[in-house]
């Protein structure tokens, strides 16, 4: 979701990118749907490439907007942050994102990052980590259950066989023929697919 989403610099706001052209970008506003370009020389960002100093390294803006969601209870803030003092600023952020780097972090940081998640709250955006996509079905998986299915059908020529023989008054020893159709039945399964290892996505300045 984030992805979509970007920052301007000297542009107040958020934005969506529309199109692209030339030596520039056509984007719209969130708040206010107006579009407006973006030239080559705008420094242009996604939400998505934003990270906050931590004590543990570079975090994703997620954890600081998902925590923020989750303590505003998918609302705007409940406080006036613009007025709102370092110290106030520095103790907010710590409830939501109790890792943060204080002597990293300045006001101005906190108040962008709150401003930032009123935007997107107000234009109904709650959801910021990206999507997982589903995990592919194994190739071994898909070819077990195909030798399990081809292993009843073959069993069913040789039951139908055996009912038919007992109606006629016929005993015949239906286990040898049930034995001989399964036994026909070879699979072999396909090995399974190399694991992929999953990279995460490149941390912004």
């Amino acid at each position: 979701m984030l992805k979509e989403i970007l920052s301007i610099s000297g542009k107040p706001g958020l934005y969506r990118l529309v199109s692209k052209a030339k030596n520039l970008l056509v984007v719209e506003s969130i708040a206010d749907k107006k579009r407006v370009p973006a030239y080559a020389h705008d420094r242009v960002i996604t939400l998505a490439d934003v990270s906050i100093y931590s004590e543990e390294g570079d975090a994703s803006i997620v954890e600081a907007l998902t925590g923020i969601r989750d303590k505003e209870g998918g609302k705007q803030i409940s406080f006036d942050f613009r007025k709102a003092s370092s110290e106030e600023l520095h103790e907010y952020f710590a409830a939501v994102m109790p890792t943060f780097d204080r002597a990293k972090v300045y006001p101005t940081d906190i108040k962008k990052i709150l401003k930032w998640y009123n935007i997107l709250v107000t234009a109904g955006i709650t959801e910021y980590a990206p999507k997982v996509p589903a995990a592919p079905v194994s190739e071994e998986a898909t070819s077990e259950e195909e030798a399990v299915s081809e292993e009843k059908e073959a069993k069913k020529p040789a039951a139908a066989k055996a009912v038919s023989a007992t109606k006629s008054g016929k005993r015949k020893d239906t286990s040898a023929t049930s034995s001989k159709a399964t036994t026909k039945v070879k699979s072999t399964p396909k090995p399974s697919a190399p694991k992929k290892s999953v990279v995460g996505a490149k941390r912004g300045g």
